[in-house]
């Protein structure tokens, strides 16, 4: 007798077929999650996080065993993937493109747990946000990221520039300023990204760095404005984590950025009902981006630099 074929459910996604195999499968042990859960979470946090997803070249990283030492990155789309699964040509390469939910979820089937995106989409070749990485060197220090991102929020309304803020679902924080489409380039967001580093750094240089490597940078909190580039990805908003937490990149509102925040805080199992009780922080994201007057600033920066 052979083996007895391993469980799988076959799901109506719509009007798309999508397989779910060993859907008991443990993933994150800690919080019991086993995979059809996780599934539970894509479709329910899909709203909230396909258009953060869309039309952008996508990075998974995969974890084959669910959390622990096993896992590999993936950027070309396979051969398998259904029909239904979108991809763009970048330099060779044959990216997933994630656009609707069939995909999201068998993306979820193939225990793709962080969803890395680039800053842009892929019909253009310029930046839709900014996006400032603010890393502590461990979650002991998290109140350092606390503290950049109130610092940067209140440069940028002082610029009437509107920002938003997750965690990274691991131990820092990122914070976003969404850009008109079209209107500046990669090298001029470099130019605001790097005036936020180093406004920082002359405030408060025992807290905060711009150096790259880690063994040099002491307990201080990395302000990664480099990261902000053409060819670089960040996690995407509601992304999980592949830490044994089982924590989300999780959108904040900026009323929660305060020294009680953890990111332990947010994992999966509450996220659906944090958007249910308290709503989505990024709600205004992508209507904002037209008001956003980054223009005068980059601007003021050229001209100053000269």
């Amino acid at each position: 007798m052979g083996k007895p074929a391993k469980e799988q459910l076959n799901l109506q996604v719509n009007g798309e077929i999508v397989t779910l195999t060993s859907p008991d499968k443990p993933l994150w042990p800690k919080h019991n999650i086993v995979k059809i859960e996780y599934i539970n979470y894509l479709t329910q946090i899909a709203p909230y996080m396909l258009p953060f997803l869309k039309n952008r070249a996508l990075t998974v990283i995969r974890y084959p065993h669910g959390v622990g030492d096993e896992r590999f990155y993936q950027k070309n789309c396979p051969d398998y993937a259904p029909d239904y699964v979108q991809t763009v040509l970048d330099e060779n390469i044959n990216y997933i493109v994630c656009n609707n939910l069939p995909t999201l979820l068998w993306l979820g089937n193939q225990l793709a747990f962080e969803f890395h995106i680039p800053f842009r989409t892929s019909d253009t070749s310029r930046p839709s946000e900014i996006v400032l990485d603010l890393d502590p060197p461990s979650r002991d220090e998290f109140q350092l990221s606390v503290d950049a991102a109130l610092m940067i929020k209140e440069v940028c309304e002082n610029l009437r520039l509107k920002t938003f803020i997750k965690t990274s679902g691991n131990k820092g924080m990122q914070i976003y300023i969404p850009l008109p489409e079209n209107e500046i380039t990669f090298d001029e967001s470099r130019l605001f990204t790097q005036f936020l580093a180093h406004y920082l750094i002359e405030r408060e240089p025992r807290w905060f760095t711009i150096e790259r490597l880690k063994k040099n940078r002491g307990n201080k909190c990395y302000i990664d404005y480099i990261q902000h580039a053409e060819g670089k990805t960040i996690i995407a908003p509601y992304s999980a984590r592949g830490n044994e937490d089982g924590l989300v990149a999780a959108p904040l509102f900026w009323d929660e950025v305060n020294q009680s925040l953890k990111p332990e805080q947010f994992p999966l199992t509450i996220i659906q009902d944090r958007i249910k009780n308290s709503g989505d922080p990024f709600k205004e994201f992508f209507s904002s981006k037209k008001k956003q007057p980054i223009s005068p600033v980059i601007k003021a920066l050229k001209e100053k630099s000269l």
